[in-house]
């Protein structure tokens, strides 16, 4: 079932001189994959993320999520469609310091007025091992603890697809190892869509499929004649 899909994906920056962020991406993910894009910065990895998860607008072509097209969708609409179905992690954790480890992950269902789901939420909490860490605040986290706390967040609204963006980049390299593994379990238990922005090699093998962005275009790794150099 496919899950994302793009259209000739096509963002233009224009500064004087034109930049082509992304050029004519066809793309498509699926119910369950887990997927690592690798490219040098700048290569456009994370201006698709960015129009994935709707916070840019393409200059041209078009996103489907679930079959919506999301590129159609007014700003408030897409607001809604973004909070409910799109589950973004980032480098920084992107956690609210004032509230406590509990209400960084309802704060989507927050946001929407919706309730939670109490088996659903000790499912994530206990694959995640953070039960013991709900009444804390994010200061008083360790990184990866605040990891775990944003993949939580992520999952909350059991979204369409969840977007990593260099998950592991402020980790030490013992957090950055399990902060993978649980990639791995929360795709395989909760069979979540993941695609994940990420220069750490060791990350991008333990996902089931590599893309490579060069110069806002994407290849498969596995593409004949494509060698990951």
């Amino acid at each position: 079932m496919s899950i994302v899909k793009t259209a000739k994906l096509t963002k233009t920056y224009d500064t004087g001189v034109v930049v082509n962020a992304l050029s004519e991406v066809d793309f498509e993910l699926n119910k369950g994959d887990l997927v690592a894009i690798v490219g040098d910065s700048g290569s456009g990895k994370s201006t698709l993320l960015h129009l994935l998860a709707g916070v840019d607008k393409p200059t041209s072509g078009e996103i489907f999520i679930q079959d919506k097209n999301i590129t159609k969708l007014n700003k408030e609409d897409l607001t809604i469609f973004r909070r409910r179905n799109i589950g973004v992690i980032y480098q920084f954790f992107n956690l609210i310091p004032n509230i406590t480890v509990h209400k960084n992950i309802l704060l989507p269902l927050l946001l929407d007025n919706k309730r939670e789901d109490k088996n659903y939420f000790n499912e994530i909490i206990e694959t995640l091992g953070i039960q013991d860490k709900l009444n804390r605040y994010p200061k008083q986290l360790s990184g990866g603890e605040q990891q775990r706390v944003a993949i939580a967040r992520s999952l909350v609204t059991r979204p369409a697809i969840i977007l990593a963006d260099e998950p592991t980049g402020n980790l030490d390299r013992k957090n950055s190892e399990e902060i993978t593994a649980l990639f791995r379990v929360v795709n395989k238990r909760f069979l979540s869509t993941i695609m994940i922005i990420t220069h750490d090699e060791k990350v991008a093998v333990s996902c089931n499929s590599i893309y490579k962005m060069v110069d806002g275009r994407l290849y498969s790794l596995e593409e004949a004649g494509y060698e990951n150099n």
